[in-house]
């Protein structure tokens, strides 16, 4: 008879012990639901300034990509049409070239948009002329309008607006092999050169 109450007192804590395991472990279960409640909600605000590897901001007519180059703390915004045309700039120029050559076209773009004697926005520096004469030769000879983007490409461009920047504040490079040799003396006697990377040097 001792041994049937006692067995039976033994059945009655191991239910209770059970039960509390039970409850903290809903407990548990919640919380952990709850975090992921949390992480699931956040998830969409990364991604939307993880856009293109830039921030993004939406309004009715454009998306604006907003960057902060490495060299100066402000801000840049730019707009669709700029992001395209720098992309289509960038494969021009540096189409043969690696990533970093890619990335260093992209840098002398924004140092001259952050430099006071040229234009200060994307648009104007790359279709900007000097007496008639565009800056950039894809602009002159017409392979701006006719490349066709990389991804690599655009990473390049995408890692340079979020501020990676090796140009050492280059604003003028030249392919010396296919340049005009009165437009390379004029680089020469005039600019400082920074150093050589690919098939540019550039200059400051």
């Amino acid at each position: 008879m001792y041994k049937k109450y006692a067995t039976l007192f033994l059945l009655c804590n191991l239910v209770i012990f059970m039960a509390g395991i039970c409850v903290e472990g809903i407990a548990i279960n919640k919380n952990a639901v709850e975090a992921f409640t949390i992480s699931k909600d956040w998830q969409p605000m990364v991604q939307a300034t993880s856009f293109l590897g830039v921030s993004e901001q939406r309004s009715s007519t454009q998306r604006v990509l907003v960057a902060n180059t490495i060299t100066k703390e402000r801000y840049i915004s730019i707009s669709q049409s700029e992001y395209d045309d720098l992309l289509r700039l960038v494969e021009a120029e540096a189409g043969g070239e690696d990533i970093i050559g890619k990335m260093l076209v992209a840098n002398v773009v924004l140092n001259r948009v952050e430099n006071e004697a040229f234009p200060d926005s994307i648009h104007e520096v790359i279709f900007q002329q000097d007496q008639g004469v565009a800056q950039f030769s894809p602009i002159s000879d017409g392979r701006f309008y006719t490349v066709k983007v990389s991804a690599q490409t655009i990473e390049a461009v995408n890692r340079v607006l979020q501020g990676e920047d090796n140009s050492k504040g280059a604003l003028y490079f030249v392919a010396r092999k296919s340049a005009d040799k009165r437009n390379m003396q004029w680089f020469d006697e005039n600019l400082q050169p920074l150093f050589a990377y690919g098939g540019h040097e550039f200059f400051f």
